[in-house]
């Protein structure tokens, strides 16, 4: 039987991977415009890319911690590359014009495009070196069944939450007449550059100590 400790373990895995997963940023305007273009599969892919970047994300908050210490280098680096994808990612949706499918001539990758977004976004490293290790390296004292039960509870609400909005996207896709859709790919394409925007406020500010 799971210990009170334990137990508070999960359901703090649990609310933080729900926060993350809802919460408005480029990861989930992505898997809202790739749904939108070309269809539930594709946005499903994009919300089960963590799956793929978080592990190398969280060996590099790691390294970031023990051998960076506070230098700011690193993440600024980061913020800017991502930048530059969201940028790209953002024009994309404002110059689409009709809805695609996945199976076109030009493929959608949006695996691959929800695995670079992910790894060129400052935030799950801030995430990982300010919350998630230590909460991690808290739930080892109670033992590596507490440790994983923490990652199973975090992925499944984080990844889970993410589906849902890919499949209630998917359901409404056919119900959209062309100039809607066009509109709410421009809106999300304004959301991504505005992110890009942030992004590379949030580099200078890494830099000047701002």
């Amino acid at each position: 039987m799971l210990s009170i400790e334990s137990l508070s373990h999960v359901l703090l895995g649990s609310t933080l991977g729900l926060s993350a997963g809802i919460s408005p940023g480029p990861l989930l305007a992505l898997v809202i415009s790739e749904t939108l273009r070309y269809g539930r599969k594709e946005g499903i892919k994009v919300a089960l890319s963590p799956l793929v970047t978080d592990l190398p994300i969280i060996l590099i908050s790691l390294l970031v911690l023990k051998l960076l210490g506070k230098s700011p280098a690193t993440l600024a680096g980061i913020a800017f590359a991502g930048a530059v994808f969201l940028a790209f990612l953002g024009w994309e949706c404002l110059k689409t014009q009709g809805m695609a499918t996945s199976t076109g001539e030009a493929p959608p990758r949006s695996f691959r495009k929800g695995i670079v977004a992910n790894l060129l976004n400052p935030h799950p490293y801030l995430f990982w070196i300010t919350v998630g290790t230590p909460t991690v390296m808290r739930a080892s004292r109670n033992g590596m069944l507490t440790v994983i039960l923490f990652f199973l509870a975090f992925y499944f609400f984080l990844t889970g939450s993410k589906i849902a909005v890919a499949y209630l996207t998917g359901r409404s896709r056919s119900l959209l007449s062309d100039t809607t859709y066009r509109w709410i790919m421009r809106i999300l394409g304004l959301l991504l550059l505005l992110f890009a925007v942030f992004f590379i406020r949030e580099g200078l500010r890494w830099i000047t100590g701002g």
